[in-house]
C-alpha cells in the first residue's frame, strides 16, 4: 500500500478517536448538567461539525480509493431518495415502539433520554433550525464510518468485518442514552453500513439516517409539548 494510504488510515482513525472522546465528555457532562440552550445550535459545535465534513472529504482523497468505493457515486438517484425515506422511516418507527415498550416496563433504567432533550425543539421555528443542523451532523457520521471506515477501509480488510466493527463502535458512542440506545444504535449502523455496502453509494444511507433522525426528533416535539400542556391542565385545574 502506498504511504498515503497509511496516512489516510492513521488520521482518520485519529480524527474517530477525537469524536469518540468528545461524545464520552458530553456523556459525562449530561449526568450533572442540562443545557439552556438546544445542543444542535451552538454555534461553535457547528462550525466544527463542518470543519469535520470538510477533512473527510480530504481525508477521502488521500486515500487514493476510488469514488465507487467511497460511495461518492449516485446512481438512480430517485430510486435511492424514495428507499432512503423508506428505510428511515421504518426504523424511526420501530425505535419508536420498541422504546415505548421498554420504558413502560423499565422506566430510565435501560435508556436516557437526556440527550434527546437536549436536542429537542420547543417550537416550530426552532425545529426548522433544529432539522437544518441535523444535516451536517448525518453527513458527518456517514462520511466518518460508512464512506471512509469502510470503503476506505475496505482495501486492508473484509467488508463485512468493517461493517460489523464499526457498528459496534457507532453503538459505543451513542452510550449517554443507555444501554438500549447503544443496542439501537449498533442496529441503525448494521443497517445503514450493509445499505451502503448493497448500493455503493453513500447517499442511501445518508437519506435514511437523516430521515429517522428527523421524525424522532419531531416525535421527541410532540411528546415534550403533550406532557407541558398536560401539566399545565392539572395546574389549572388544582387552582379550581
Amino acid at each position: 500500500m502506498p504511504i498515503n494510504f497509511w496516512i489516510f488510515v492513521v488520521l482518520t482513525l485519529a480524527l474517530v478517536t477525537f469524536i469518540s472522546y468528545g461524545t464520552y465528555a458530553t456523556a459525562q457532562l449530561l449526568r450533572h448538567w442540562r443545557p439552556d440552550r438546544n445542543l444542535l445550535l451552538l454555534p461553535a459545535e457547528n462550525l466544527i461539525r463542518l470543519l469535520f465534513i470538510a477533512l473527510c472529504l480530504v481525508l477521502g482523497l488521500v486515500s487514493g480509493a476510488s469514488r465507487g468505493q467511497l460511495g461518492w457515486v449516485f446512481p438512480a438517484v430517485g430510486r435511492q431518495l424514495f428507499w432512503g425515506m423508506v428505510w428511515g422511516a421504518g426504523l424511526a418507527l420501530f425505535f419508536y415502539l420498541s422504546t415505548q415498550w421498554l420504558v413502560a416496563r423499565t422506566g430510565q433504567r435501560f435508556y436516557s433520554s437526556a440527550v434527546i432533550q437536549a436536542i429537542t425543539p420547543h417550537s416550530t421555528r426552532e425545529l426548522g433550525w433544529v432539522l437544518a443542523a441535523m444535516l451536517p451532523v448525518v453527513l458527518l457520521e456517514e462520511l466518518l464510518f460508512r464512506s471512509l471506515l469502510i470503503g476506505g477501509l475496505a482495501a486492508v480488510l473484509p467488508t463485512h468485518l468493517l461493517v460489523i466493527g464499526w457498528s459496534v463502535l457507532f453503538g459505543l458512542l451513542h452510550a449517554p442514552q443507555g444501554l438500549w440506545g447503544m443496542i439501537g444504535a449498533g442496529v441503525a449502523g448494521l443497517l445503514l453500513g450493509s445499505l451502503f455496502v448493497g448500493q455503493g453509494s453513500i447517499l442511501l444511507p445518508i437519506v435514511a439516517h437523516y430521515v429517522t433522525n428527523a421524525l424522532q426528533i419531531g416525535q421527541a416535539m410532540r411528546l415534550d409539548q403533550a406532557t407541558a400542556l398536560s401539566t399545565r391542565d392539572d395546574a389549572d385545574s388544582g387552582r379550581l
